[in-house]
């Protein structure tokens, strides 16, 4: 089963890590996702944190897609930025990049079914 990391601050990982299912509270900006780079888990979650200004708050999706990292956000309306255990009792994907896609995360699916799904799945 694959590791989960429930963690506020995707600044929290390490490199031990590496291959884990991330959930954070941290919004979904390319400032996070260096952070999930640096430590390689197998899916990140991100608050889309509104999206904001030039889809600022998912620049995380196609940062770590391109380097052949998965990722989704959770809409900031349904869980809150910052509280990584919000994002997965009660977050709703709203955004995912092709690889997280490839995984069978979409948007509409409840974050904990997701990972439920994912952890049991491979």
């Amino acid at each position: 089963m694959i590791d989960l990391r429930i963690v506020d601050s995707i600044t929290e990982l390490t490199d031990s890590d590496q291959g884990c299912i991330a959930v954070s509270g941290s919004h979904g900006g390319i400032s996070s996702a260096r952070y999930a780079l640096a430590a390689r888990p197998w899916l990140s979650v991100f608050n889309d944190a509104g999206v904001g200004k030039d889809d600022a708050g998912l620049a995380a999706l196609a940062f770590l897609q391109s380097h052949g990292l998965a990722a989704c956000t959770v809409s900031h309306a349904s869980a809150r930025i910052g509280e990584a255990q919000s994002t997965l009792d009660d977050g709703v994907v709203s955004h995912a990049n092709a690889l997280a896609t490839a995984l069978g995360v979409e948007a509409g699916l409840r974050c904990n079914t997701m990972v439920g799904r994912l952890r049991i799945g491979h």
